[in-house]
């Protein structure tokens, strides 16, 4: 397994893409690119990233609406917005989308390495490890422990408990998950009983862990939220 830091690049125009990966490989990083929205909502979620760089104007879905959700999913993900939008509102909108950092196009290549360099750092020193009662889950390796027996947890799962952790103080609702961890842009039509069977095997995954303590609890007709015994 590579021990170079990660970058997911999402990015339409293919010479830029390209460049960019080549640059980023060229000092250290080991980068994988997106050609457009959907791809790299798939990609941003499937696996733990060191941090990943944004385009805004994309085709499926915009880079702000990538940025918001990737924050809601990973609370403490390292995110860096690049558009050829440089107005004040845009780079506010994007700060409120919640990325780290903001280079608009045209931008100089030793500017880019330096900003990624420092988002790099201090993510690799920013909490990775969410405790919850007698349980702690490593949200980068994608595992759950009591400090004697551990789980293995999905890339979902996490993104359902950082979800749910960033909210505690509310029930979540199924179609909240539904946007904003498994991505769809429309729920009228889909079925919510995918959440309710994902949180089934969730939860008996934490069980495993937590004993009687039932971390995520289910409110009827409403939706999810963590213990308030927490």
């Amino acid at each position: 397994m590579s021990t170079r830091p990660s970058i997911l690049v999402v990015e339409d125009e293919p010479h830029i893409r390209r460049g960019l990966c080549d640059l980023l490989a060229y000092n250290g990083y080991q980068p994988t690119g997106a050609a457009d929205g959907l791809s790299g909502r798939e990609q941003m979620l499937s696996q733990p990233w060191d941090l990943v760089i944004l385009d805004v104007m994309l085709p499926g879905v915009d880079g702000v609406t990538l940025c918001r959700t990737l924050r809601e999913a990973r609370p403490g993900q390292a995110i860096l917005m690049l558009t050829a939008k440089g107005s004040e509102a845009d780079i506010l909108a994007g700060f409120e989308a919640g990325c780290d950092d903001y280079v608009a196009k045209p931008f100089s290549m030793p500017q880019l390495v330096a900003r990624v360099g420092a988002l790099v750092r201090r993510a690799s020193t920013t909490p990775t490890r969410w405790t919850l009662g007698p349980v702690e889950v490593d949200a980068h390796q994608l595992v759950a422990s009591n400090g004697q027996t551990e789980v293995e947890l999905s890339p979902r799962d996490v993104a359902v408990i950082g979800h749910l952790l960033q909210h505690k103080d509310r029930v979540v609702p199924r179609t909240e998950l539904l946007t904003e961890v498994w991505g769809y842009q429309r729920v009228d039509h889909v079925e919510t009983r995918a959440v309710d069977m994902h949180m089934v095997k969730l939860r008996r995954k934490l069980a495993a862990v937590a004993g009687e303590l039932a971390l995520i609890e289910t409110v009827r007709g409403a939706g999810y939220r963590l213990s308030r015994a927490l």
